[in-house]
């Protein structure tokens, strides 16, 4: 296993720091944005997966030539008190890194999610005393406030959108179907899911500065696959009209007006990820988007990304199964 622990050592160096930085800095997702979540999520997986097997194969490597047989040799020296002479000093270190590192990601995943369920029970107590269902669309509250406000509260059956009756006043109805249509893609593609993964994996490498840029990137991404979403079922301009409005917080002709006192800036909270969720897509990168459309990647194109991304994932498992390719 000694090779192994080296090709997935390189592995999650190459998905830690170039590879992240590179498809953060890339244009293209902005037309794929579904293709782009899947690579994503691939270098996450990989990434974490390529980490712990390189000091899991590198601690093993004295005890057998597989995996298996080294997992065999650590349970015989731990249960049945063999012999541990095999077992240098570094094997002895890389097996603690690899354990303490696989009890700290699955923990942060745990207490980032115990935090945003927390965070998520007290904002729907909120609501409980300060909204009232709307009248006409059901599993939406309405709030009393000026402000242009959209966005929705994932729960299960519980799940609600949330509407400012100051961005009421302001929607046509074609406008306020755009911005419902927005807000409900977000819990149907369960995007707070995603957002979860991502906020675990900063909490629990804070000082991989790649974590940044993929939660940055993932809350881009969730936006522009939304948006789509709401394309299909409205026209381009109504959805663009209806994004300018909740993000400059006036009818567009009094945005184009200059008068200041008119601008107020409403970027409208999506509260899925908790507390600790970055700023989604900004809405003149939304409104550039929208406004001058791209073509998708071509289909053969797409297919090779999700090749890329499965092979991403089954490079290091394959490694960690089958270590003997290399050895």
């Amino acid at each position: 296993m000694f090779w192994t622990s080296y090709a997935l050592a390189a592995l999650a160096l190459l998905l830690a720091w170039p590879v992240p930085v590179l498809l953060s800095r890339a244009k293209w997702p902005a037309r794929s944005p579904f293709t782009a979540m899947v690579l994503w999520q691939a270098i996450a997986l990989a990434g974490g997966l390529s980490m712990i097997g390189a000091m899991l194969t590198w601690g093993l490597e004295p005890l057998g030539d597989n995996l298996i047989d080294g997992l065999q040799g650590l349970w015989h020296i731990l249960v049945d008190r063999a012999p541990a002479s095999t077992l240098g000093l570094v094997h002895v270190f890389a097996l603690s890194a690899a354990a303490l590192l696989s009890v700290h990601l699955v923990f942060t995943l745990w207490l980032t999610y115990y935090r945003i369920l927390r965070g998520r029970r007290r904002h729907r107590d909120m609501l409980n005393l300060l909204s009232s269902p709307s009248a006409d669309t059901p599993a939406t509250l309405v709030i009393q406030h000026p402000t242009p406000v959209a966005y929705c509260l994932p729960g299960g059956a519980r799940s609600v959108t949330v509407l400012s009756d100051g961005l009421l006043n302001m929607l046509s109805p074609q406008e306020l179907s755009a911005v419902l249509t927005h807000e409900r893609a977000h819990l149907v593609q369960h995007h707070h899911l995603l957002l979860w993964a991502f906020a675990a994996w900063r909490a629990a490498l804070p000082w991989l500065p790649t974590s940044l840029l993929a939660q940055r990137s993932v809350n881009e991404l969730i936006e522009m696959l939304a948006d789509d979403q709401a394309l299909q079922q409205v026209d381009r301009e109504v959805l663009v009209r209806a994004v300018a409005i909740v993000g400059s917080g006036t009818q567009p002709s009094d945005a184009s007006s200059g008068n200041p006192e008119h601008r107020v800036p409403a970027e409208s909270p999506m509260p899925l990820g908790g507390p600790d969720n970055l700023e989604p897509l900004s809405t003149a990168g939304r409104l550039s988007r929208l406004l001058t459309p791209r073509p998708p990647l071509p289909y053969y194109l797409r297919v090779g990304i999700l090749v890329l991304a499965t092979l991403l994932l089954a490079v290091p498992t394959t490694l960690l199964v089958a270590p003997g390719l290399l050895d």
